[in-house]
């Protein structure tokens, strides 16, 4: 059902929470795992992170490895994909790449406010997503 599961991290406490969720998922549907990343950046390259420290290749790799790390103690061995540019988009472009059937996602709650909701990368997400999106309050 699910054989490709796309996990977008950032160093947000919304993801770790999420993780334990696809450790589930993937072991109860024995999915191939994808972890991704991206560097928040405009059309012209500027960074525009809401965190500074997203803006770093090197921190973003120390991110997917780490991750990668805690899914290998779980028995899973995880893809990792790094990318530039605006996350939504980003999110969803890889999951058309690589086939995704689930993207799983943890969510700050900001999309449930009426200001939030347009810019929610999660409700972003979820609007144009090529497959399922799976939101881990």
């Amino acid at each position: 059902m699910f054989d490709t599961i796309l996990f977008p991290i950032d160093r947000g406490r919304e993801s770790r929470d999420a993780a334990g969720a696809v450790i589930e998922l993937v072991k109860i549907f024995q999915s191939r795992l994808v972890l991704l990343s991206v560097v928040e950046t405009t059309a012209t390259g500027e960074l525009v992170a809401a965190d500074p420290a997203m803006g770093s290749i090197e921190t973003v790799g120390k991110l997917l490895q780490s991750y990668r790390e805690l899914f290998a103690r779980s028995g899973i061995d995880a893809d990792v994909i790094e990318r530039e540019g605006m996350p939504s988009f980003a999110i969803c472009d890889v999951a058309d790449e690589i086939d995704a059937n689930l993207i799983v996602m943890g969510c700050r709650g900001l999309g449930l406010t009426e200001e939030g909701a347009s810019e929610s990368v999660t409700t972003k997400v979820i609007n144009l997503s090529p497959c399922p999106v799976l939101i881990v309050p």
